[in-house]
């Protein structure tokens, strides 16, 4: 019955051989080293008035940017299992790209002291001692709440000599070494291991992940279900998808995460469905129960990833907070959400389970405020303020396009036609040889 609805037979198998991870697919060689050329664009918020955010006003944010990179991406360490399993290490790789960017990595831009604001807040249950011992060594390395620093160096990180002060006072409290920057684990590095399906025994399984790191099931969140990890690694899919949702682990948001079926559409001719996010991702435990495990939560739009994030007190969001609590917005000036240029969506084809058009979209959030104790913290009134948002996206282009088209729409489609063609041939046929033999009874 499953293939009555899947169109004919042949054309199943066609799609079966053609989206398994087997180095003799069609579609392994974009499985392993992705094709498309994806780009990471990055916009960072500059305070405005950072003395008067000192003394309790509200924030005024001007978004800088984009500061744009092209990502390659790469698979090693491909190995293959008796479990009908692969793992593997992706990296990426980023280039700057000044010809597609708005400004350039060495212009300063005005920003919270993010690794000073961090600690303070996470100091403020210790004893009053040792938040005056942090404030003194803050006041001899001349560390104030607010900095000023190049793009490249709150990108990619920088030398901070604060790090060796605070795990003196505090040992183990930021347990990190080197240079501290927003995306200084990003470039040149891996996304974790990933153990997939590779669909040879079982299509419906294909791409989905079997564990990461080794792991079945992480354990940042309060309830087994916020801790799952569900669905693909976010690059592909199972083959003839149905609209209603797919899910994606992401070792960038420490979470398995739902998009859901929002229309049916094409891309230069190639037919698609899209997904967004719905309004329930990123909702707090009240308005959402099934997200009590992300708690300790705020307000809805935003979700607390310190416990992945060594503890910082770290929020994702929607860019400029759409989708979220309309008091997020109204905390700080300068945030303008729109559904056009803030909200994430997968274009997919749905036969292949292959995406088409893509953009990812975050934005990373500190909480802030006055530490007492912590002379430096100043008045600030209590804010979740955006740091940056970024958008990785991506679209089949050129001749990989045109490989894709001919290969998994135009011989399917052509084979669809012909079935029908000869069917619509064979009728005759039956009735002229059943004319024929009745006439020579």
């Amino acid at each position: 019955g499953g293939c009555a609805q899947l169109g004919p037979p042949s054309l199943f198998l066609f799609f079966l051989q053609n989206v398994r991870i087997d180095p003799s697919s069609i579609s392994f060689g974009m499985w392993k080293d992705i094709p498309v050329p994806f780009y990471l664009s990055v916009h960072l918020f500059e305070v405005l008035n950072p003395t008067e955010v000192l003394d309790g006003a509200k924030p005024i944010l001007r978004q800088r940017g984009p500061y744009v990179y092209r990502e390659f991406r790469y698979k090693t360490n491909i190995t293959f299992h008796d479990n009908d399993t692969v793992s593997y290490l992706e990296y990426r790789k980023l280039f700057f790209r000044p010809d597609l960017s708005n400004g350039t990595e060495d212009e300063y831009i005005v920003m919270p002291n993010i690794l000073m604001l961090g600690a303070s807040v996470m100091m403020e249950n210790l004893p009053n001692f040792v938040k005056l011992l942090l404030s003194g060594a803050l006041a001899g390395l001349k560390q104030e709440a607010f900095m000023n620093r190049t793009v490249g160096d709150i990108l990619w990180g920088y030398d901070d000599p604060l790090l060796d002060t605070i795990n003196m006072i505090v040992p183990g409290l930021i347990p990190f070494k080197g240079k501290f920057g927003m995306f200084v684990g990003f470039n040149n590095s891996n996304t974790g291991l990933f153990t997939v399906y590779t669909g040879m025994k079982n299509i419906s399984r294909v791409h989905m992940v079997d564990s990461w790191n080794g792991l079945k099931k992480v354990n940042y969140w309060r309830s087994t279900g916020c801790n799952m990890i569900n669905g693909t690694a976010g690059e592909m899919w199972p083959p003839f998808m149905s609209p209603t949702s797919l899910e994606f682990y992401s070792p960038d948001a420490c979470r398995s995460m739902t998009l859901v079926y929002e229309q049916s559409g094409e891309f230069k001719g190639v037919p698609t469905y899209r997904f967004v996010a719905p309004k329930t991702l990123f909702a707090n435990g009240t308005d959402y129960p099934p997200n009590e495990g992300f708690c300790p939560c705020r307000q809805s739009g935003i979700q607390n990833v310190s416990t992945c994030r060594l503890n910082a007190p770290m929020f994702i969001s929607h860019p400029h907070f759409y989708n979220a609590d309309p008091s997020l917005v109204n905390a700080v000036e300068g945030l303008n959400p729109s559904k056009e240029h803030h909200a994430l969506f997968l274009d997919v084809h749905p036969m292949t389970g292959i995406p088409m058009n893509c953009s990812i979209k975050l934005q990373l959030n500190q909480y802030l405020k006055q530490v007492s104790g912590i002379i430096q913290t100043g008045k600030i009134t209590p804010v979740v303020l955006p740091l940056l948002w970024f958008a990785e996206s991506g679209n089949i282009e050129g001749s990989v396009l045109n490989q894709f088209y001919t290969n998994l729409v135009l011989i399917p489609s052509i084979l669809d036609y012909l079935q029908y063609i000869f069917l619509g041939l064979s009728v005759p046929l039956i009735i002229s040889a059943a004319v024929l033999t009745m006439m020579s009874q």
